[in-house]
């Protein structure tokens, strides 16, 4: 039976490869992002690939999601939220609009996402979270992305908590914290680094891991890095 998988953040950079990826192997895709033509570029070039434009913060979008799933009958096997923000900016520069607006994105958005898909799961559903090591307890942290790194490092935490009160029913949820990727988020956070890994060869291990990932790990926080950087 063909895998149905929801990704957030599909219209670039590793979202993009990864639906990209799943779809030629077979999946159908519902790719979420707020660039309609993105998405439009998304659906005509790749087969098997169901939009929905939709600004993830905005709490209207939910509904916009929960009616498109309804109306199209559509059962999930996985949920990738890739989609992320990132603010670099000093610590003493920080305003409290961003850090609204970096946990918007980063953790209130896949908590409110997680709340209305979770009834359209299958039995052995895969959540997983896209987090960062500058989320990763332990990892180097770097100048300008505490909001960032915060608001990954909760993310993580969330993935602990869902894999405990999900397990009943068969669900599962871990988080991947990605070092290095060359991606416009990596350049926005380190101007001129060259980063090991392209979205593709990520968006080629993100794919497979949402699709087999759960059978070896649950409730994991996993790092994903040749570097620190992230």
């Amino acid at each position: 039976m063909q895998k149905q998988i929801l990704i957030t953040g599909a219209s670039k950079g590793i979202g993009f490869e990864t639906a990209r990826i799943l779809s030629e192997d077979g999946c159908k895709i519902i790719a979420i992002s707020r660039s309609a033509e993105k998405l439009r570029h998304l659906a005509t070039t790749y087969r098997h690939i169901h939009t929905i434009t939709a600004d993830i913060t905005n709490p209207d979008a939910l509904s916009i999601i929960q009616k498109d799933l309804e109306k199209n009958r559509i059962r999930l096997d996985a949920i990738i939220h890739n989609a992320g923000l990132l603010i670099n900016k000093p610590f003493s520069d920080l305003t409290d609009a961003d850090w609204e607006n970096q946990l918007a994105v980063n953790l209130i958005a896949p908590v409110r996402l997680n709340r209305i898909l979770y009834t359209f799961l299958n039995k052995g559903s895969h959540i997983l979270h896209i987090s960062s090591m500058g989320g990763f307890q332990g990892s180097d942290k770097f100048p300008g992305l505490s909001a960032y790194s915060s608001s990954k490092g909760a993310l993580s935490v969330l993935t602990e908590c869902m894999a405990v009160e999900f397990a009943a029913d068969d669900i599962f949820v871990n988080c991947l914290c990605l070092g290095a990727v060359q991606t416009e988020m990596l350049a926005l956070a380190f101007p001129g680094f060259k980063a090991p890994v392209t979205s593709v060869e990520m968006g080629k291990f993100i794919a497979d891991f949402a699709l087999n990932g759960h059978k070896l790990f649950n409730g994991k926080i996993l790092p994903v890095a040749l570097n620190n950087p992230g």
